[in-house]
């Protein structure tokens, strides 16, 4: 067993980038669990890949990752062992312009294309379709199949309470979680009808918290800061603003219950809630956000480690 003291040396060094052999991760080491909650914001929450990103630059494996709505749909993918750099090009090729989404709409036999995104859907789409289309291919049937712990927040319609799975079929549980209302057919699944998660937990930190010892939240909810001057509101822009309010004080109740060690909120108000084939600009939106991101991680692992120090000494 490498000595407390080692392992935070090895720690230290690996964060200040000494050694650049095969990427090392915090946890070989015996380093704080780390519990990491992807929120709930459609078009917004492509700006997790930056920090996913920071935390592969820095070595870092999270050992818990719970997501909510789109927050899910990139977890999935982060726990199935993609890198943040591959979730960036994946994003890219399924969603670069509006000609390759609609040939993934087309492909998930989605018809009413025109005026999809523009002016407002006129279907329900099939989450489930939504689900398959644009995962990468051969991608896993199973939570057990991933190589991270995940867990995916789902709105139950009928009881109103939120469905939590880490078990079973990844792909519907998906389905469920990014299945915003009326934009999408509920999903039948396990005994419940699903509704997008963020309808009652946008950012899950309670599935991310339990057994870890820093949590992590980003929360790509927007704020409203761009919008206080403007009085010419499109409908879909007052549907997903009402949303956006209502996401917002409950991410502060959750906040409350599980406050988070670090909580990163971008400023994302200029990009609109489907506006996914900007997903180059949502991305680079946040790349300087990364070095910040990852001063405040180093902090407190430091901070975890000389606590762990500490103890040990104390025991000695």
């Amino acid at each position: 067993m490498i000595p407390i003291k080692e392992r935070g040396r090895q720690i230290v060094r690996r964060l200040r980038g000494e050694g650049q052999g095969a990427r090392a991760k915090v946890y070989t080491y015996g380093g704080p669990r780390i519990g990491v909650a992807l929120g709930g914001g459609s078009a917004r929450g492509l700006t997790h890949i930056p920090y996913i990103e920071a935390m592969d630059e820095m070595g870092v494996t999270p050992s818990v990752i719970a997501g909510t709505s789109i927050g899910a749909l990139i977890g999935a993918g982060w726990a199935n062992g993609m890198t943040g750099k591959e979730l960036r090009e994946h994003s890219y090729d399924v969603l670069g312009t509006m000609r390759i989404i609609a040939a993934r709409l087309w492909g998930a036999q989605i018809r009413n294309i025109g005026g999809l995104f523009q002016n407002g859907f006129t279907v329900q789409l099939d989450a489930t379709r939504i689900v398959e289309a644009f995962l990468p291919d051969g991608f896993p049937d199973e939570f057990s199949k991933l190589k991270t712990p995940l867990y995916v927040v789902a709105t139950d319609y009928q009881s109103w309470h939120q469905a939590v799975f880490s078990a079973g079929p990844l792909k519907q549980a998906i389905a469920g979680s990014i299945a915003i209302p009326s934009f999408f057919k509920p999903v039948p699944f396990a005994n419940h009808l699903l509704v997008d998660g963020g309808v009652v937990n946008p950012l899950p930190l309670d599935q991310a918290a339990a057994g870890t010892d820093i949590l992590v939240g980003v929360d790509v909810n927007g704020d409203p800061s761009e919008l206080l001057n403007k009085t010419d509101h499109k409908a879909l822009d007052m549907w997903f603003g009402a949303a956006q309010i209502m996401m917002h004080s409950l991410t502060a109740h959750m906040m409350a219950a599980y406050p988070p060690d670090i909580y990163v909120r971008p400023h994302l108000q200029s990009f609109g809630a489907l506006e996914f084939w900007r997903v180059r600009e949502i991305v680079a939106h946040v790349e300087k956000d990364k070095d910040n991101f990852k001063r405040q991680l180093a902090k407190k692992i430091d901070a975890f480690i000389a606590h762990s120090g500490e103890i040990a000494r104390a025991g000695e």
